[in-house]
């Protein structure tokens, strides 16, 4: 018995990479879902294998209005049980050009930070939900290469910890998952750059499922990076610093 049809999801950031295979597995489940992301001509895509199910908006989430525009879309799907949040950018920037870590904070930090606490703001009035969202392992350490992203995917990382305490503390019912992939082969790591251990967006996004399904807490994909990262943390900072990325 499939327990997911007819339930209601949000999906920011649909459009491409992650976001969009989540998108074509929640549809496979049955789902009602609301897509949004800035632009709309991907989107249509999705909604065209499930046109009765699928609920289109362009959505910009620097933009001031991103929040009233999420609620509006709430509205058309007739509710929301799950806000998925894929919406995001990054790229090295060694030579640290403003516009771009200036553009990564606007997208990565502010427009996350309007975005998740209307999500949140819906669930605490509706009594109930889920909030899943991709921050990434870069936000374990400072990373040289890429400063504004690897600080952004920190501060999305605690703010969900922060949230998820704030619930706790409040009686709400709302559960929070922290995804958290390594490198995924998308347009987000396109360039001359060659990164390691790369994994495929499909595979990414079945483990994302899976994690939103068992309601884990955080969730760091896959078990490569896992020890990655754990070993990571221990690296003392005088080390960190010295260290060639």
């Amino acid at each position: 018995m499939n327990t997911t049809k007819g339930k209601k999801a949000i999906i920011v950031g649909a459009s491409s990479g992650i976001g969009r295979k989540v998108a074509q597995l929640l549809i496979a489940d049955g789902w009602h879902l609301g897509v949004a992301a800035r632009r709309e001509e991907s989107l249509m895509e999705l909604k065209t294998m499930a046109p009765e199910r699928v609920e289109v908006m362009t959505i910009d989430v620097t933009k001031p209005q991103a929040g009233e525009q999420l609620m509006t879309l709430i509205e058309r799907i007739g509710g929301m049980e799950l806000y998925f949040h894929a919406s995001g950018i990054g790229k090295q920037n060694r030579d640290l050009d403003t516009d771009i870590e200036l553009r990564t904070m606007e997208t990565n930090a502010v427009g996350f930070t309007r975005m998740i606490d209307t999500a949140f703001r819906y669930f605490a009035e509706q009594g109930k939900g889920h909030i899943a969202a991709i921050t990434s392992i870069a936000g374990t350490k400072g990373l040289g290469p890429a400063p504004a992203y690897s600080a952004t995917k920190a501060l999305q990382a605690t703010y969900l910890q922060a949230l998820e305490q704030q619930a706790h503390q409040r009686g709400l019912n709302i559960r929070i998952t922290d995804i958290r992939p390594g490198f995924v082969d998308t347009a987000l790591l396109n360039g001359d750059f060659k990164y390691p251990m790369l994994m495929r967006p499909e595979t990414v996004a079945g483990e994302i499922v899976r994690s939103i399904y068992r309601k884990r807490h955080i969730r760091v994909i896959d078990w490569r990076y896992r020890i990655m990262t754990f070993f990571w943390q221990l690296i003392p900072n005088w080390i960190w610093r010295r260290m060639r990325l």
